[in-house]
């Protein structure tokens, strides 16, 4: 009785290490499949930084209610950003508070970190303030998991920071 009682012990602890194992393997699998992705996002230029945290440079950080984002494609660049602190100079048209515009003319670098993950420089050239406003430098952070910080450097405001993921843009039929 008592090597039946051991017996079924030993294949107990065999079945649960077995699938703790299994599902490790799965978790890794699933974490470089989806790096695998990001890193494809990142390379095509083909994105949605959907920011999900704020800090500006003076004032509290908080967290974002509203759908905020910043899409890269190869071709257009475009940013609905909330903006809060303090600008040097006030903008053209008062209703159009934040960091909202598109642009079709701008630099695109990216560098792979040293963790895995990847830098990005982005820096609109186009002429006309209507367009893209004052912003001079936004500098994506990008982690393999899908975590970035985005730093927004403007000609007429403060820096600041946003924090979110990245996601996979979805083409509109």
């Amino acid at each position: 009785m008592k090597l039946l009682k051991t017996i079924s012990a030993l294949l107990l602890l065999a079945c649960i290490s077995i699938s703790s194992v299994s599902a490790q393997s799965t978790r890794k699998d699933k974490k470089a499949a989806h790096a695998a992705e990001i890193k494809s996002m990142v390379e095509a230029q083909n994105y949605i930084f959907d920011a999900t945290y704020v800090s500006p440079m003076r004032g509290i950080s908080r967290a974002l209610n509203s759908p905020y984002d910043m899409t890269v494609t190869k071709d257009t660049l475009s940013a609905f950003l909330p903006y809060f602190g303090q600008a040097h100079m006030a903008p053209y048209n008062p209703t159009e508070g934040g960091i909202k515009f598109t642009s079709t003319k701008f630099s695109y670098n990216s560098k792979v970190g040293k963790k895995g993950g990847w830098t990005v420089i982005i820096k609109p050239t186009d002429g006309s303030i209507s367009n893209w406003r004052d912003v001079q430098t936004m500098t994506l952070s990008i982690s393999p998991d899908g975590y970035a910080s985005l730093q927004v450097i403007s000609t007429n405001r403060d820096p600041i920071s946003f924090n979110g993921t990245i996601e996979k843009r979805q083409i509109k039929k």
